[in-house]
């Protein structure tokens, strides 16, 4: 890999090479076959990983982009949605609801925990909601999201589920022709960005809508946005050689690429590697006093939010850190100073994980804090021993 520093940040995500090769390509024509042909690649393998009977996007743009594609096509104004908020991001939905004059309402968790499902079950029976959105893994928090549990309660009160897979799609299993319970109680809108587990630069915004979703579209007279409509690209995502508006075009060639290397893995590969990445991290950091926010049980695969022991200086700890080459990030809001986030998803790979262990153990040895990396790289090793057998 041509990666000079590790970046185990919750985004941007560390790039392969056969990806930067792909981004570098020649710059072609947007309508140009040769093209076509890719972007149309890249936008099946997106339909086969999340297995929707709808219609597929993917077009430039950020993740909350697509958070505000997937709401406007879905909800109209003065109709009510339902955000379950399990962190900062979370609560973006709440601002952008508003600013399309949609009612909105909020189920916001403590930091750290999950939504308790019977405040979901008590507020859905007492409200007639649209949709209901999800993050599946807060990027504040590092809390996931139980499907299992959620996605049944939101359908049996009719109302569609709008998954935001921006920090987990790749990762964590987002199969929307899995029924939850009863054959219609399905997720009806994912989306997500190409930067996380997907593992390609910045600037891709993705979105899926199955056949419910695109019938709540149906229903909406004029959606308050002409790039966001989604009828302004399904003809483009069809057929990639019309027009609409010009498409990030090596980002495609990147895109498809990375997609290859997610379908090449093997999906249920993919979300065992995730999830043995992050246990093995919040395992191998315990060995230092260090904490998660999140109980192991509501722990999301793809980030972790790490608590600091008492008498910790975040800033001098990350500074040190990207020094010896490794980035983390920093905590938000009321945990700014209190907390470090890092990121196990994507391309990074079990020595990315076992270096930086290595490096937090040296570096809080050098700050006086009297810690074991032999141990915790044991702990390490001990939790991801079952994908030595794969």
């Amino acid at each position: 890999m041509r990666i000079q520093e590790m970046l185990l940040i919750p985004g941007p995500t560390p790039v392969v090479d056969s990806i930067y090769d792909a981004l570098g390509q020649e710059t072609r024509g947007h309508t140009d076959p040769r093209f076509v042909t890719i972007y149309k690649n890249a936008i099946a393998q997106t339909r086969e990983m999340l297995k929707t009977d709808g219609e597929v996007f993917v077009i430039s743009g950020s993740g909350t982009l697509a958070m505000e594609m997937a709401l406007v096509n879905t909800v109209a104004a003065s109709e009510k949605l339902l955000v379950i908020s399990q962190g900062y991001f979370g609560d973006r939905f709440i601002h952008l609801g508003k600013a399309f004059g949609i009612e909105v309402e909020v189920l916001q968790s403590e930091w750290g925990k999950q939504v308790e499902p019977s405040d979901v079950e008590e507020k859905l029976a007492n409200g007639n909601f649209k949709a209901v959105t999800i993050t599946h893994a807060d990027t504040s928090t590092g809390v996931a999201a139980d499907l299992d549990t959620l996605v049944p309660i939101i359908k049996k009160h009719g109302a569609l589920v709008i998954l935001d897979g921006v920090c987990a799609t790749a990762a964590m299993e987002e199969d929307m022709s899995k029924a939850y319970g009863q054959p219609e109680y399905k997720i009806d809108v994912v989306l997500t960005g190409s930067q996380k587990a997907i593992g390609v630069p910045p600037g891709l915004a993705i979105v899926a809508f199955n056949q419910t979703a695109l019938a709540a579209r149906e229903q909406i007279e004029r959606v308050p946005a002409y790039y966001c409509d989604i009828y302004n690209w399904i003809p483009i995502m069809n057929d990639p050689g019309k027009y609409f508006a010009t498409p990030p075009v090596n980002l495609i060639y990147a895109y498809d690429e990375g997609m290859k290397l997610v379908l090449a893995e093997g999906l249920g590969m993919r979300y065992l590697r995730h999830k043995l990445y992050g246990k093995a991290v919040r395992a191998a950091l315990s060995e230092y006093g260090m904490k998660a926010l999140a109980e192991e049980n509501a722990a999301a695969a793809t980030l972790s939010c790490i608590l600091y022991p008492e008498g910790f200086n975040d800033a001098a700890f990350r500074a040190a850190l990207a020094e010896k080459g490794l980035i983390v990030a920093g905590a938000l809001a009321h945990l700014a100073g209190k907390a470090f986030r890092i990121g196990h998803m994507g391309n990074t790979t079990e020595d990315m994980l076992e270096k930086a262990i290595v490096l937090i153990g040296e570096t809080m040895n050098e700050m006086g804090f009297s810690v074991n990396p032999e141990q915790a790289v044991k702990s390490l090793r001990q939790c991801l021993s079952p994908l030595e057998i794969k």
